[in-house]
C-alpha cells in the first residue's frame, strides 16, 4: 500500500486524507443519530396520560430525561402549554427548526468530499500523463519504457483512488440523508400530535367547567316550608 501510495504522487495522500475525513464523519454521525432514536408513539402516550391528569410538571421530568431531537421538540410546547393552538404550532415549528442544523451537521462537509475526490483523482491524471510528456521532450522524442509506465501509472492510480474515495463517500451521505429525513418527520409527526394534545385536554377542561352535567354534580333539592306541606322543590 505504501508503495501504491509513493508511486501515485502526493495527490494521492491528499485523496487519502478525503478518505479518513469522510470514514470519521460517518462514524461519528451514524452514533449521534442512533442515539436520538426513539420509540416516538410511547413517549407520545406516556406524556398524553400525564397531560390528562394536568401532571404537566412530571410529562416535563419524563421528556427531559429523553434524548434527542423529539423530545426536545415536545418540551418546547409542553413548557409553553397554556398557550393557544396557534402559538404552539409556531413554538413546535421554531423548535424543529433549531434542530434541523444538528442533525444536519458535517453532512456538507460528507457531500464536499463527494464531489472533490473525482476532481483530485482526475488532476494526478493529468499530472501524470503531463510529467510522461515532459519526460518524451526532454528526451527529444524518446524515453525508456520504464519512464513511460511511471507516467501512466501515476494518472491510472489517481482516478482509481480518486473513485474508490468519492464511492464509498456518496453511500455514507445516503445513508445519513436519509436517516436525518426520518428523525425531521419524526420531529414533525410529534409537533403535531402534542399540540393536539395540549389543545384538546384544554378543551375538555374548559367544557366540563362550563357544563355542570359533565361534572357529575346532582341537581340540588329544596324543601317547601313556607307552605308547611312537605313538598319539595328541584332548583
Amino acid at each position: 500500500m505504501i508503495e501504491l501510495v509513493t508511486k501515485g504522487g502526493p495527490l494521492i495522500w491528499l485523496l487519502l486524507t478525503c478518505s479518513l475525513v469522510a470514514l470519521g464523519i460517518f462514524a461519528e454521525r451514524f452514533f449521534h443519530l442512533h442515539r436520538s432514536v426513539i420509540d416516538v408513539a410511547e413517549l407520545l402516550q406516556g406524556v398524553s396520560n400525564l397531560v390528562q391528569k394536568r401532571n404537566f410538571s412530571e410529562a416535563l421530568h419524563e421528556v427531559a430525561g429523553t434524548p434527542g431531537p423529539v423530545a426536545r421538540v415536545i418540551r418546547a410546547a409542553l413548557v409553553r402549554h397554556e398557550m393557544s393552538r396557534s402559538d404552539l404550532k409556531e413554538i413546535v415549528q421554531e423548535a424543529g427548526q433549531l434542530e434541523v442544523p444538528k442533525l444536519e451537521r458535517y453532512l456538507a462537509v460528507l457531500l464536499s468530499v463527494v464531489y472533490v475526490a473525482p476532481l483530485i483523482g482526475l488532476l494526478a491524471t493529468v499530472i501524470g500523463l503531463t510529467d510522461t510528456f515532459i519526460k518524451l521532450e526532454g528526451g527529444n522524442g524518446f524515453a525508456t519504457p520504464a519512464e513511460l509506465s511511471n507516467g501512466v501509472y501515476q494518472a491510472l492510480l489517481g482516478s482509481a483512488v480518486g473513485l474508490a474515495v468519492a464511492i464509498p463517500a456518496y453511500l455514507f451521505y445516503a445513508y445519513l440523508a436519509a436517516f436525518v429525513k426520518t428523525l425531521m418527520h419524526d420531529m414533525e409527526r410529534a409537533g403535531i400530535e402534542i399540540v393536539n394534545i395540549l389543545t384538546d385536554q384544554r378543551e375538555a377542561t374548559s367544557t366540563a367547567a362550563t357544563n355542570p352535567e359533565m361534572t357529575g354534580n346532582p341537581r340540588i333539592i329544596a324543601f317547601d316550608t313556607a307552605a308547611g306541606t312537605g313538598g319539595k322543590r328541584s332548583r
